[in-house]
């Protein structure tokens, strides 16, 4: 957890900036958490930082650029010492990954306190802003998670989330913020100029069903830019469901395209095959960009275990990971793999 003085530090932090600058992470939670920042003060720059898991020296020329007057780092797992060494403006870190030590940062991790909690950052972005209740829920969901917050959601859109489905996954895939979370997910996808068009239109969006039900022009706008990619994703996931498992594993391959669907892949992957350990490899540039899930096996260190001495890296939550690995390494950090998951 995060201490409610913790909170309002960060939330102290936030009023006082005059000239803020916001990295977040590329994904639903990252974007909903630099959302409820943002419109809390009506100040500053969003960097989405995409593909690439830390912060680090070669974003240095993005704050020297916009000169703000302090840096929030929001849903990222790691901030380079490099990074923080070049920059020379306060730097407020919210995030919920596995923890790092760095100095000269500002860290605010539920973690740190108790290694269990892995509440989105979405979730105490909201405990800090205390407002835009739909965009708080919409990163959560995102994120595997159903808020404590959800029972006051469901009292203001009834129709968008059931009380019944009590699972975070039943709610990722069983309801209508949950197909908003997915829709959200697909806005972030395509041409960088792409993205960055439709993180500023969302940013102007106030109800989630001018998305959902296309009540506006610019929900209309996002809803059938998201629908382009959700139906490559369809076709997609299809072709998944028709592979067979190896074992308690389940992976499933796709070679390198424009769009990379391999987060969203694994989560429906694991909702649908809940006993198995899902991997979804994408082969892109000589190497395989990973994603894993599990329900109860925890990844980490087995993903890294089997990592010793090969081109790669992987990371992330006890049940849910991403790494990436050279080609030519992939077949020997699978067998190390299959191994280390059944001791």
């Amino acid at each position: 957890m995060i201490p409610k003085k913790k909170l309002k530090e960060i939330r102290e932090y936030l009023l006082k900036a005059e000239n803020p600058l916001f990295f977040y992470d590329d994904d639903p939670d990252g974007l909903c958490s630099y959302m409820l920042f943002r419109k809390l003060i009506n100040k500053g720059k969003g960097v989405i930082v995409k593909s690439v898991p830390i912060l680090d020296e070669r974003f240095v020329r993005k704050v020297k650029e916009y000169s703000p007057d302090i840096v929030f780092v929001l849903d990222m797992p790691d901030i380079s010492q490099e990074f923080i060494d070049n920059v020379d403006v306060p730097i407020v870190w919210l995030d919920h990954h596995q923890p790092v030590k760095r100095k000269g940062v500002k860290y605010y991790n539920p973690r740190l306190k108790i290694p269990r909690d892995n509440k989105p950052t979405s979730y105490y972005a909201y405990k800090v802003v205390e407002q835009n209740l739909w965009i708080a829920t919409l990163g959560t969901v995102s994120d595997w998670h159903r808020p404590d917050f959800a029972k006051k959601f469901i009292e203001q859109y009834p129709d968008l989330l059931q009380k019944k489905l009590k699972k975070p996954e039943e709610v990722l895939f069983d309801s209508r913020i949950g197909e908003l979370a997915l829709l959200t997910s697909f806005l972030l996808k395509g041409p960088m100029n792409d993205v960055i068009s439709s993180i500023n239109v969302f940013s102007q969006i106030e109800s989630p069903y001018e998305i959902l039900d296309q009540t506006t022009p610019k929900g209309k706008l996002l809803f059938k830019r998201a629908n382009k990619f959700r139906k490559d994703y369809k076709i997609m996931l299809e072709d998944a469901l028709k592979t067979k498992s190896n074992g308690n594993l389940f992976i499933y391959y796709y070679p390198s395209q424009k769009n990379s669907f391999t987060s969203e892949l694994s989560n429906e992957l694991l909702y649908r095959k809940p006993k198995k350990i899902i991997i979804v490899a994408r082969e892109s540039e000589g190497y395989m960009k990973l994603s894993f899930r599990s329900s109860k096996i925890k990844l980490p260190k087995k993903i890294n275990k089997a990592l010793e001495g090969l081109d790669g890296y992987g990371g992330g939550h006890e049940l849910a990971c991403g790494g990436k690995i050279n080609t030519q390494d992939f077949d020997e950090f699978l067998e190390r793999f299959k191994k280390l998951i059944k001791n």
